[in-house]
């Protein structure tokens, strides 16, 4: 998790969490972290909290405005700043938090690739510039140009069972800029989620994402799905 001074008057205090389980450790208002992770918000199960990718667990303030945006499953990139510790049996990192900004990820599964969808999927260029597995997640950080239209991104593969003994899984990026002629350079994370490729009686499978480029430089990643 990458750590920012965040230079900003706190319009609370900590008796907010008077009868909270905090501890006597000392967070400075001024500090903040950001990090990506995965909301989780069932008010009847009595959770309410942001699972991060390294796993460290977020409790925000009941109060917050951001918090109260967002719902549950939501694949997001946080910033917060820490109040305090919230006390566990094992020691985990769980802290009470102040969220100073919030933004969902596009978060979505693995398509089959039919007639119905071939063409919405499109197949205009993109650019790879990182791509990294977190548990069940595979994120990529994406480079394309438009300006006035929504545009796409799908991970699609060939229907059918998935066999390890045939080999990596071919999995491809596609994207549709819905014939949007801007040239202004955009940028996204995607996050697509990985658990239809797991396989009964094996702990991990193997597969390889291919996708358009621009001039000619296409996308090639081999990489393990560990489970």
């Amino acid at each position: 998790m990458k750590k920012v001074v965040f230079f900003l008057l706190m319009g609370f205090l900590l008796s907010f969490l008077s009868g909270c389980d905090l501890n006597d450790d000392e967070y400075s208002y001024r500090d903040a972290w950001v990090g990506y992770g995965l909301v989780q918000k069932d008010t009847e199960a009595g959770v309410q909290q942001i699972v991060m990718d390294d796993n460290e667990v977020l409790f925000p303030l009941s109060n917050d405005y951001f918090w109260n945006q967002a719902k549950n499953n939501d694949r997001v990139l946080v910033n917060f700043t820490i109040v305090g510790n919230k006390k566990t049996e094992n020691h985990d990192e769980h802290y009470y938090v102040r969220i100073n900004s919030l933004h969902k990820i596009l978060y979505k599964g693995i398509l089959d690739i039919t007639p119905a969808i071939e063409d919405s999927i499109g197949n205009d260029p993109v650019k790879v510039k990182d791509r990294w597995i977190k548990k069940d997640m595979l994120n990529f950080e994406l480079r394309y140009y438009g300006g006035s239209k929504i545009h796409y991104i799908n991970l699609v593969k060939q229907p059918g069972t998935i066999n390890p003994e045939n080999g990596p899984v071919i999995l491809e990026l596609r994207h549709n800029n819905n014939d949007d002629s801007g040239g202004i350079p955009l940028s996204a994370i995607v996050t697509f989620d990985l658990s239809a490729l797991k396989v009964e009686g094996k702990n991990s499978t193997a597969f390889k994402v291919i996708a358009k480029g621009f001039d000619d430089e296409d996308f090639e990643y081999s990489g393990e799905y560990k489970y």
